[in-house]
């Protein structure tokens, strides 16, 4: 399952974060590394953007990045 994948209000713990070069540097740079915890707070009218709470902080994140997170399968955490 990826990031863009999960539910609103639903919580799952990141297992890898993909992309190449600059791509991934930037996702973890944000806070988007494996073993955090992660929970989508909202989803743009449009379906795109995403936010999400992390680290006690929000983050608005597009689909298509959002699709290079991998989740553990265990949701809910």
């Amino acid at each position: 399952m990826t990031l863009a994948e999960l539910s609103v209000g639903v919580s799952a713990r990141i297992k890898t974060v993909g992309g190449g070069g600059a791509l991934r540097r930037r996702l973890l740079d944000m806070g988007l590394t494996p073993g955090t915890t992660v929970m989508v707070r909202k989803i743009a009218p449009m379906g795109d953007p995403i936010e999400l709470y992390l680290r006690g902080y929000e983050l608005t994140l597009r689909l298509d990045d959002a699709r290079e997170i991998t989740l553990c399968e265990e949701a809910g955490v």
